[in-house]
This record gives structure tokens, C-alpha cells and sequence, in this order.
């Protein structure tokens, strides 16, 4: 979280990250911060003017730290704030100019969408924000965002008519979440709750809990389909004990009160699905009707989650087109040794095999009609050269091998799996 002065140095970067584009693209443009109606009275002949002209709270995290007193009133230890700013173009229309700096702008703004630590204090160290030395903007948790609005020419209208009683220029509006403001007074918390009960009976006393799923090669390691979990917990040993993944019942190979030990390559692909997987462990517990649910009834721990990385076992690339030096289109096939449903977002990362300029390039995979370990993805206007593979699925992403021939010119160098678009 971050001082009072937060909402100035959002303004301050912006600024600074429009000026350091648009001055490199159209000479003379400059980037002011007054009001709509003042543009044009001393203001330069060609620029943009950047205005805040809305702030809400984010309601998804502007409660997270309210608790009620005694009396009912309410500390507030931090405020999470939207800020919403009007970019407005101006210059000489026979030359296109507003479209020029129109076109810069959302260029930069899409290149540039995340705000990281390195630009705030570089927008910091500006001699002409040294009024902003104070700010610890810098050391907020939460991420930055410059995302656009998509506002409808009524509202647009109404922005400019209502709030800036000005007439309408070319103009685009933006919003940068979520920024967070911190309080002085300190929050008071009351204990946490010791134990629950339900009026003295306990329907579960020895309901399982799930505290921690890991890969048996090390708390921190990666967790894929051919890894061995680790499933710590209290109460994980009953007479019958399953474990549910992705809503499939298993029997893991090792059950204790503390620890279950559970490989996956004993699964089936179909259990296996790329991304955040959730885990229960299952007891059955005999009810002495055998009529009902066949003599038991299931007890359920929470739902824990752990991340499954994908692993590339195949590709082969097709219908390459292009000749000799030309940039180069094809169709990459890639099989999985885990189901990727027809839902999840599938990304091909290619990276050049190179230290001179390498290039990188990224393709969505093609729409799926069904659950499949296969996917397939249109290369487009790629150089020729050699290329590592990765694929991220919903975030989870497969890992790249390393050298580790202490005698190769390439040790410690990523070298697989890699593919080459050759020519010819």
C-alpha cells in the first residue's frame, strides 16, 4: 500500500510514459495536465492533454481490510481506488496530427498496460516531479494497470458536456487500477476463533484437512503428470480412503494420519487436466444401513489446489509456406501427456534458439471442440531459425530442459524441446 500522494504520481507516470513516446514521434508534441477547457490557453500548438476526471473505489478489494468496532463505526486501513483520465488530442488537422498522437498513444499504452516498479521510480526521479519524492507508490503489493474504456458516444458526450463544459475533442479514455491508499490509524482484529463445534456435537470430529499438496522431488519443484504428490495433512487415514482430482475418485498408493502418497502416473490422462487441479481426500464411513448408499456415507476434506505443468512429448510442424529467405507460415501440432479442455486458453511461446537478437513470438492454439492432448497452432510470419517451445496452459506453463554436458559449448543453455523452420 501506498502514501497520500499515490494518486499524483499515477498521474506523474502517465504523464511521463505518454511524453517519453509521443515526443519521439511527432516533434513539438508535449503532454499537459490541465483542465479540458484550458486546452488551447497556453497551452502548445500540438499535444495531448492528460485530465483526471473520475476516481472510484475497487470493489473488489476496498473492503478487504474494513472490520466493524464495538460501536459499529468502521477503521479503514487502506482505500482501493479507480482512476479514470481523459487523453485528449489536439494539433493541426491537415497534417492529421490528433490521429498521429491518437495512434502513439494507444501503440504505447498497449505495449506499456502493466506499470512496474522500475517506471514509477523512474517517473519519480523527473526533476519536474519533485514534489513526489515522498511517494512509496513503488512499494504497493497490488499491480498497476492502464486498461481502456470502451465508453459509448452518449457517455462520451456527457463527460465532455457535463464535466469539462468544454467542447468535444478527439479524446480516449483510460482506467488504472487498482491503487491502494494506506490509512494511519492501525487496524484492531479480535483473536481467531480456537475451536468450532455446533452446539457441542461435532459431526465430523475426524474430518480430514488438507494443509499442503507438493511433488515428493521437493516442496518448491513443479508438479507434472508423471510426479509423485505429497498430500500433508490431519486426520488423512480411514478405512477407505480416496483421493478426488478434477471430480475423479483414486486410491493412492500410501495412506497415514499425516500423509498420503499419491503418483500420478498411476492416473489416467483423462483425470489429468493442465492448470490449477483441485484435490479432496475422500473417506467412506459405514452407516449400518446397507440400503443406503451401498452401507456408507462420504466425508470430505476441503478443497486444496496445486498447479499441473504440462510436458511437450511430440510436434511435428505442417504445411510450411514460404521460400528461401521469407518469412515463413506453417501449422505446429503439439500432443501433451495431459487433457486440455476445450475451455482453457492455450498459448505457444517460441523463443529464439539464438544470443544474437533472438526473437520471440507468441500464437493462441486453434478453437477445440472437445477435451484433447493435441493441439494445433497457425505460425504466422515467422523467421527462419531454430526455436524452444513452451506452452502455457490458463497460466501453467511446461518447462524447458537445461545442458548439463559440462564439456558442450552450450552448458547450462536451455536446449529443449526445440524445433527449426528451415529453408526451403
Amino acid at each position: 500500500m501506498s502514501n497520500y500522494q499515490a494518486v499524483a504520481t499515477v498521474t506523474a507516470i502517465f504523464q511521463n510514459i505518454l511524453q517519453s513516446a509521443v515526443q519521439v514521434d511527432i516533434d513539438g508534441a508535449r503532454v499537459t495536465t490541465v483542465q479540458p477547457r484550458n486546452i488551447g490557453n497556453g497551452t502548445p500548438e500540438i499535444g495531448i492533454n492528460l485530465f483526471l476526471y473520475h476516481v472510484s473505489r475497487n470493489p473488489a478489494l476496498n473492503n478487504a481490510d474494513a472490520m466493524p468496532r464495538s460501536k459499529g463505526a468502521t477503521i479503514r486501513r487502506q482505500a482501493a481506488l479507480d482512476l479514470y483520465y481523459a487523453i485528449s488530442f489536439y494539433g493541426n488537422d491537415t497534417e492529421l496530427e490528433a490521429q498521429r498522437l491518437l495512434g502513439s498513444v494507444v501503440r504505447t499504452l498497449n505495449d506499456r498496460s502493466t506499470i512496474s516498479g522500475d517506471t514509477i521510480q523512474e517517473a519519480i526521479r523527473v526533476a519536474n516531479y519533485r514534489f513526489l519524492a515522498g511517494s512509496n507508490l513503488g512499494d504497493q503489493i497490488q499491480q498497476l494497470l492502464i486498461v481502456p474504456m470502451d465508453l459509448s458516444l452518449d457517455d462520451l458526450s456527457k463527460v465532455w458536456t457535463v464535466f469539462f463544459q468544454a467542447p468535444y475533442i478527439l479524446s480516449l479514455i483510460y482506467k488504472v487500477t487498482v491503487v491502494m491508499i494506506e490509512g494511519e490509524e492501525s487496524l484492531k482484529r479480535s483473536l481467531p476463533v480456537g475451536d468450532r463445534n455446533l452446539g457441542g456435537v461435532v459431526p465430523f470430529p475426524n474430518r480430514p484437512v488438507v494443509e499442503q499438496v507438493v511433488s515428493a522431488a521437493g516442496r518448491l519443484e513443479p508438479i507434472m503428470a508423471n510426479s509423485t504428490l505429497h498430500i500433508y495433512g490431519r486426520h488423512l487415514a480411514s478405512n477407505i480412503t480416496r483421493v478426488r482430482i478434477n471430480g475423479i475418485d483414486v486410491s493412492p498408493s500410501e495412506v497415514s494420519e499425516t500423509q498420503i502418497i499419491l503418483p500420478l502416473s498411476d492416473l489416467s490422462i483423462d483425470c489429468l487436466r493442465a492448470g490449477v487441479t483441485s484435490l479432496q481426500v475422500i473417506h467412506s464411513i459405514p452407516t449400518g444401513t446397507p440400503t443406503v448408499n451401498n452401507g456408507h456415507r462420504n466425508v470430505e476434506s476441503n478443497v486444496a489446489p496445486f498447479v499441473l505443468r504440462p510436458t511437450i512429448k511430440v510436434f511435428s510442424l505442417s504445411k510450411s509456406q514460404g521460400r528461401f529467405e521469407e518469412l515463413r507460415s506453417a501449422i505446429l501440432n503439439i500432443q501433451l501427456d495431459v487433457m486440455v479442455g476445450k475451455k482453457q486458453r492455450v498459448v505457444l511461446v517460441m523463443n529464439e534458439w539464438s544470443i544474437d537478437n533472438p526473437l520471440s513470438y507468441q500464437f493462441e492454439a486453434k478453437s477445440r471442440n472437445a477435451n484433447t492432448d493435441t493441439l494445433a497452432f497457425n505460425l504466422l510470419s515467422v523467421k527462419v531459425g531454430e526455436y524452444l517451445l513452451r506452452v502455457q496452459i490458463d497460466g501453467a506453463e511446461s518447462l524447458l530442459s537445461i545442458d548439463k554436458d559440462e564439456t558442450s559449448p552450450t552448458f547450462k543453455w536451455y536446449n529443449a524441446p526445440k524445433f527449426t523452420i528451415s529453408i526451403g
